[in-house]
């Protein structure tokens, strides 16, 4: 077992690239989201996150499978060796994505999304993995919205029972058509499980809402555990375009500043959605130029 300064310095011998870690700033997290490079694999994930100066990886998907449970690195004797190679790189795996929605309704759907869930939080007890992302996720026009908000609010408690007996957080993702500071506030005060909280997506939030991230900060602050920052340019339609980090018109400078200037302990992850939007940057341009705008701020 190796420490990470030992680690950063063997890095181009055994990843054969030129790091620099010019950019890095280790009291602050930063993380990215797989998300970003659906065409790496695991090794290539770990020394680039290394390269550029990241501290965690955030997994939503790897390679072709957007499943972890499906994936030999995330199963059986695989566990053991992805915990071990983030170990000797020294890095965390800071959050595991699912694809599990809590709106549903009918019974069936609704007992295969929580199983889902379910699965993730096992997986993440077995990584070290401290949360688990869940979405709200949509409000079906059959029912009433209230009567949604408690299914997910439901959810949200059954999952949280579940996970207290793994240490593991489930957190509610800003998504979907549930984006509202007001409707995300009403389902977190009826969760009684203490192993829930929050991702604030300002951007999910602010293309539909158009509410300042102050307003939403001031609303949600007791519930946020973790956050995805991207940014891009808005229409005034609330259609948008993917963009590296400050260069679009949203208000990511803004959430980063209230973020700092409340002293937020949690990982600053970016999303940036290249499996869902083929066609907007590469990763190996966009991620360490968040590096870049981010050390800048913080």
């Amino acid at each position: 077992m190796i420490n990470r300064r030992t680690f950063l310095s063997a890095v181009p011998l055994v990843f054969s690239i030129n790091a620099d870690f010019s950019w890095l700033k280790s009291k602050h997290e930063l993380s990215f989201s797989t998300l970003g490079c659906p065409d790496w694999n695991l090794d290539e994930i770990i020394s680039n996150a290394v390269k550029w100066g990241y501290s965690g990886i955030e997994f939503r998907g790897l390679g072709k499978e957007i499943d972890l449970l499906k994936c030999p690195e995330f199963t059986g004797k695989g566990i053991t060796e992805t915990v071990k190679k983030f170990k000797d790189a020294g890095l965390s795996i800071v959050n595991l994505g699912s694809s599990a929605n809590l709106h549903f309704h009918e019974e069936t759907r609704r007992k295969t999304e929580l199983d889902q869930a379910k699965g993730y939080i096992e997986l993440a007890e077995k990584l070290g993995c401290p949360f688990v992302r869940v979405f709200p996720n949509n409000l079906p026009k059959e029912y009433s919205k209230e009567a949604t908000l408690e299914k997910i609010a439901s959810g949200m408690n059954e999952l949280g029972t579940f996970a207290g007996k793994t240490g593991v957080t489930v957190l509610l993702e800003t998504h979907g058509e549930v984006v509202y500071s007001k409707d995300l506030l009403w389902i977190m005060q009826n969760v009684s499980s203490k192993n829930t909280g929050l991702i604030w997506d300002f951007f999910n939030m602010y293309i539909v809402t158009r509410e300042s991230p102050q307003l939403m900060y001031d609303t949600l602050k007791p519930y946020i555990r973790h956050t995805h920052l991207k940014d891009g340019i808005i229409e005034q339609d609330g259609k948008f375009k993917y963009l590296a980090a400050g260069d679009g018109n949203g208000p990511i400078a803004e959430a980063v500043k209230i973020l700092k200037d409340n002293k937020y302990k949690g990982y600053y992850s970016f999303e940036w959605e290249k499996r869902w939007h083929p066609t907007i940057e590469n990763p190996e341009v966009v991620f360490p130029e968040y590096i870049k705008y981010m050390s800048s701020r913080l």
